[in-house]
């Protein structure tokens, strides 16, 4: 066993100490019971030898005890597997539980690298591996070492010459198994790859369904899908040939195996040196060595995919976030904003660095609203990605209540500042468990009243239990998605919240509505609205244009819609409802 399957055993089998322990009871008491059961049948057939002679009373005890110990040992074995599948789900849920959140501590550049589909594959599919390693490893092969170790000692007791040949050969195979072990692990890497391809490609193409059908793409998507799926078929098979090996080794060498304890057993049997029972003892013995190495033949199968699953969980706790968490945590109540001199690259390290934003100084005070406008790609989202710290910014400063977001810790950074986005995710639970993300802390009576607030109380009237009715997949039209994402925000009560083109898919009755309960949002609080739509930003108390990821334009909105001469001035005179038409 390796050191790193090693640590990871001992991390999360450590705080089931005490269950590791009565599985460790009920396999050394089963395995000392299964280990005297050949004696009783050894002892049977010398008695029943004897033919008219053999003492009946004593026979038919020593069935009764055969069977009431098989019994004991069948229910001991059960339970050990009970609490070895129990020891395993803990730990490796456990284990998915760390890794998933490992995965949500790391910055935006991680995410963008892995498709969603592919992350799935890796924190369940991987772990989903390691837990049949967990549950069964410690039953299986600790079991399996006992029984082995109590046989090779009982063909001691009976000859010690029979127990030095069966020694050597138990030595000899293990070490075999053991040489040829490793060669699966790669193949099964590349294997737990393939599949973590093939469903990032699932994803993918699910997500995009719609385009894929109105483009009439789908023959070629089939034939991509086709490809991705030999690729793991091949691997599959590959890999399965690999560590097929170990079996197969096994095979050949207890043919051998019983060859030789037979031959030993007919010799000493014809020599006069043991008893018909006790020959009978060597078959039964090597018949308990076969089991053992074989169930260590399978989980030696079952190492390989845990050492090649092992690999990749290693790897994603191995990667370390861009972002820091600080030591300083937001006040209460609305919070000021101040760029001073950001600018941004994606990928900053590279030959090509994508220089989106350069420059970018803006001072808004705590309880005001910044309207952003730009046409696209112009940085609007990107700068509104710094202030959440999705990102840090390549120069400059992020300060938010005078504290460089650096140095805020990120608990108290994402719980003071919200983003809502156009595009509002919802999960096929209930009302409640979408507006709270889950938390059973928040009471029904805050959610309905959140709910009203953003007017949404004529519409929770209508659902036939509540906040408890679950919310069936498109049941939402785009403007109500939007109001549920405003009522989660209310939840939270962050002092800065940023919305990013809430308006931008909606017709002119819902979205004002929309703006109505955006009015009751932002109230007492700063806010960065971006927008397509001047309407969206008609309250706004300054206003900040982008072009090409500079300031083309920033001061108080009453100000800049009186000079003529300004972006916005002219975007208000042309009534633009498409500012990209009037910025290019």
């Amino acid at each position: 066993m390796s050191a790193s399957t090693l640590s990871v055993l001992l991390t999360y089998l450590r705080p089931l100490a005490w269950a590791v322990l009565l599985l460790a009871a009920l396999l050394l008491v089963g395995t000392g019971l299964n280990l005297y059961l050949p004696q009783i049948l050894g002892q049977f057939i010398d008695h029943a030898k004897l033919g008219a002679g053999a003492n009946l009373a004593l026979l038919g005890r020593l069935a009764l005890l055969y069977i009431a110990l098989a019994i004991a040992v069948q229910l001991l074995m059960a339970g050990a597997t009970y609490v070895g599948a129990q020891v395993g789900w803990k730990a490796t849920n456990t284990l998915r539980a760390d890794l998933l959140a490992h995965m949500l501590s790391l910055d935006m550049h991680e995410h963008k690298e892995r498709t969603p589909g592919e992350m799935i594959e890796r924190i369940d599919g991987d772990v989903t591996a390691l837990s049949n390693f967990f549950s069964q490893f410690a039953v299986r092969v600790f079991g399996a070492g006992l029984l082995l170790a109590g046989a090779v000692v009982m063909f001691f007791r009976i000859n010690v010459w029979v127990g030095l040949s069966v020694s050597t050969f138990v030595a000899l195979t293990l070490l075999l198994m053991n040489v040829v072990r490793g060669a699966g692990v790669e193949p099964t890497r590349l294997e737990r790859e393939s599949s973590a391809k093939l469903f990032g490609y699932i994803e993918e193409r699910l997500s995009g369904l719609d385009d894929i059908r109105a483009l009439g793409a789908g023959p070629h998507h089939l034939r991509g899908f086709l490809q991705v799926q030999r690729e793991f078929f091949e691997r599959s098979i590959y890999s399965w040939q690999k560590r097929s090996v170990v079996w197969q080794l096994s095979m050949g060498l207890f043919l051998v195996g019983y060859v030789g304890i037979l031959s030993a057993a007919v010799g000493l049997y014809a020599a006069g040196s043991i008893t018909l029972g006790t020959a009978f003892l060597l078959y039964q013995y090597m018949s308990m060595i076969e089991e053992p190495i074989d169930q260590l033949t399978q989980q030696l199968q079952e190492l390989q995919k845990a050492g090649a699953s092992l690999v990749r969980v290693g790897e994603l706790l191995a990667l370390k976030s861009h972002l820091p968490t600080g030591t300083q945590d937001l006040p209460s109540g609305p919070l000021a904003l101040h760029l001073s001199h950001v600018s941004f690259s994606y990928a900053p390290d590279s030959p090509t660095p994508q220089t989106v934003l350069r420059g970018i100084d803006c001072v808004l005070p705590a309880g005001q609203t910044l309207g952003l406008l730009g046409r696209t790609g112009s940085g609007k989202t990107t700068l509104t990605r710094l202030v959440a710290r999705l990102y840090d910014p390549t120069e400059g400063r992020v300060c938010i209540s005078g504290i460089d977001t650096r140095d805020i810790r990120l608990p108290s950074l994402r719980q003071r500042v919200a983003v809502v986005t156009q595009d509002v995710q919802l999960f096929q639970a209930s009302v409640r468990d979408n507006l709270t993300f889950f938390d059973p802390t928040v009471s029904d009576e805050r959610v309905t009243n959140a709910l009203q607030e953003v007017g949404l109380g004529q519409w929770l009237a209508t659902l036939p239990d509540g906040v408890a009715t679950p919310l069936a997949a498109g049941s939402l039209s785009a403007g109500q998605s939007q109001l549920l994402a405003f009522a989660r925000v209310m939840l939270q009560d962050p002092g800065l919240i940023i919305l990013d083109e809430p308006s931008s898919r909606l017709d002119p009755a819902t979205e004002a509505q929309l703006t109505s309960a955006m009015q009751r949002l932002l109230s007492g609080r700063t806010a960065i609205v971006i927008a397509h739509r001047l309407e969206t930003v008609a309250r706004a108390d300054l206003i900040l244009v982008l072009g090409a990821g500079q300031v083309l334009e920033y001061g108080l909105r009453q100000t800049l819609a009186r000079n003529p001469q300004s972006h916005y001035a002219q975007l208000l005179q042309a009534g633009a409802a498409d500012v990209e038409a009037v910025l290019a």
